[in-house]
């Protein structure tokens, strides 16, 4: 008996996502199931990082915090970072297109392994400048800063504060008001 090939599975595009119900993502044509809902903390937590990154960017003409909403990266990954920054104006209702700045997600049990491996490759990949790797079971938040086409840890954040530097603005990020 043969073993299964990874050119066997199907490989689903941008358009059969759109037709699918519940909440996906769509990672090198492979559909991963967004379920269940996430827990109470992790809300929280989210909630958290939502509200400073608004507070913190009101001063900002160009950049803008958003919560999940697709991030169309080719015609077979659509991915959902759970909080992010986008520092343009975005060409469409339905998704992004272009690299978000800062992307934040949240660890849960059936999301980490692809949040630490999968997603932290493709963000690299797609020159996103800060990536945060957030996981409410041990209050610790790992930031990831873009340097020559690479991740390099930069914190292992709890109660530090953290200053972004994009584009158009810099802002200082409390993390001790994640936990709360």
């Amino acid at each position: 008996m043969n073993s299964l090939r990874w050119e066997d599975l199907p490989c689903y595009t941008y358009d059969d996502y759109k037709r699918w119900e519940g909440s996906w993502e769509l990672i090198h044509g492979v559909p991963y199931a967004m379920s269940p809902a996430p827990s109470i903390k992790h809300q929280m937590v989210s909630n958290n990082i939502a509200w400073q990154l608004q507070d913190k960017l009101k001063g900002c003409k160009k950049c803008r915090a958003l919560l999940p909403v697709d991030w169309r990266i080719g015609d077979s990954t659509v991915v959902q970072p759970d909080n992010l920054v986008i520092c343009h104006e975005p060409n469409n209702d339905a998704f992004i297109s272009k690299s978000p700045k800062i992307i934040f997600e949240i660890l849960s049990p059936s999301s980490a392994k692809k949040d630490s491996i999968v997603k932290f490759n493709i963000y690299e990949g797609e020159a996103v400048d800060y990536y945060i790797i957030v996981n409410p079971d041990d209050d610790i938040a790992k930031v990831y800063n873009l340097k020559e086409g690479k991740y390099i840890k930069v914190a292992d954040a709890r109660d530090e504060t953290f200053t972004f530097i994009l584009d158009e603005c810099a802002f200082d990020f409390d993390f001790s008001t994640l936990w709360a």
